[in-house]
Parts: structure tokens; sequence; C-alpha cells
């Protein structure tokens, strides 16, 4: 059974489509698999992975709803990872598990990205911070590539490298810095964050601006310059809180 879905004012309905058309098809090798510690990732990996990118690139978009039968046939992984993958984006307030009435993808609250952003700029900046001074050898060349190809996605305007590279480059910070607390609060707001910027990003953001500030990011935790990394983190969420009071006018 197709999905219902409903438009959010501020975007345009995008008809889900089959996974394996976009989601599944990356168009470089995700930077984390470049390290050779990573091992291969589960199916409920998989099916986050896939799920998340639909929900954040308005595949699914903000009002619909859903089935875990669906979810499961979107994807092609069978309906334990999934179940267990739909677990995790409803913590990750990505999913709304509605009982006996199925699954519904959220609307977008601009009150709420706001407290996010207060929130995400103490522990993102902590995080950076760690992964400048703790980041090994091979981790830093990773960074080093990433801060490479967030231009290359920026020049290119390309939205959806872009948002596969900011889900590469989160995951490699939460690595990078090896403090499993902050980890569990970041990745609370990843998503959201990632889904409010692609909702938003033509009418308020500027795609080269946002991801050469990634790269900067990215830079400066490849060369290990802790200060670096921390103003360079500043800097970029002061260009995200500026974006998101902008769509309040947008909207």
């Amino acid at each position: 059974m197709p999905p219902r879905s409903t438009t959010h004012k501020s975007t345009k309905t995008v008809a889900p489509v089959r996974a394996s058309t976009r989601a599944s098809t990356p168009a470089r090798a995700p930077a984390i698999g470049r390290l050779e510690q990573k091992q291969p990732e589960t199916l409920t990996e998989q099916a986050y992975a896939q799920l998340e990118e639909l929900i954040v690139t308005l595949q699914l978009p903000p009002g619909t709803t859903v089935s875990e039968l669906y979810l499961s046939e979107l994807t092609g992984i069978g309906r334990t990872p999934v179940r267990e993958a739909i677990q995790r984006l409803a913590r990750e307030h990505l999913i709304v598990i509605l009982p006996q009435r199925g699954l519904l993808v959220p609307e977008i609250d601009v009150k709420k990205q706001l407290r996010l952003l207060r929130t995400r700029r103490e522990v993102e900046r902590f995080i950076c911070r760690a992964a400048a001074k703790a980041a090994t050898p091979e981790e830093r060349e990773v960074f080093a590539q990433l801060a490479a190809e967030f231009v290359e996605a920026g020049r290119n305007n390309d939205d959806v490298s872009f948002v596969r590279l900011d889900r590469e480059f989160n995951e490699l910070c939460l690595i990078a810095a090896r403090n499993e607390f902050a980890e569990g609060a970041m990745r609370m707001m990843h998503g959201l964050s990632r889904r409010f910027w692609y909702v938003h990003y033509r009418q308020t953001a500027d795609l080269p601006v946002m991801a050469r500030l990634h790269g900067a990011v990215a830079k400066s935790i490849a060369e290990g310059n802790v200060n670096g990394a921390g103003r360079a983190l500043d800097a970029l969420l002061d260009n995200i809180e500026e974006f998101t009071r902008s769509t309040v006018f947008d909207t």
C-alpha cells in the first residue's frame, strides 16, 4: 500500500521512490568504509541509512504515513532489521510510531530546530575538538578526503552528495572523538538537522558556502588543529542558525 503524503507548507511533496533508484547508489565510496577497521554494515545499519536518507531528502516527505511492510519492500531488507532501524529513527525524532495505525514522518518545527541548535553547538564543538585531538592518522586522512569532497559537492551544487558527505563526516567525528556519551547526544540531532536544511536550502541557504564551512571543520580536524576545529564549527553553526531563523520569514 503506497504511503499517504501531505505537503508541508514550505516544501513541495516529493513522491517516494524505491530506494534502489537513488539511495542505494552513492556517487562515491563512503568515507567511513575507507577505514580498514570498519566492519561491514549490518542489515539494520543498511536499513537505517536508506530510510534516513529517504526521510532527509524528502522522498518520504513530512506528513507521510507508511507501514513497516512498506518500508521493508522499499529498501529490499527484511522486516526485523527494518523494525530495528525504525526504533532508532523514532529515537531520533525522524519517525513517530502510531500504535495500531502505522508510522508517521513528522512535520518540521522551526522553534524545535532552534532549540536543537543551541544544544548541538555545545555538544558538537566538544566532539570536533576531541576528534581533532584524538583522531588516528588513518582517520585524519579520511577527514582530509572529506574536506576536498565537500568543496566538490558545493562546486557541483550537488545536494544529495552533500547530504551523504555530511552523514559520513558526522559519523567519523563520533568515531574519532571517542566519547560514547557525546555520541549518544549527537545522534539524536544529526538527522533532524539534515532534513531541515534539505527542506529549506533552495530558498534561503547557499550550498557552496555550507559545503565550504563543513570542509573547513574537516580540514581542521585532519590537521589536528583543536582550536581551529572549534572556531570552524562555530562559524558553521552561526551560518546554520542564521539560515534557520531566516526560514521563519519564508514559511
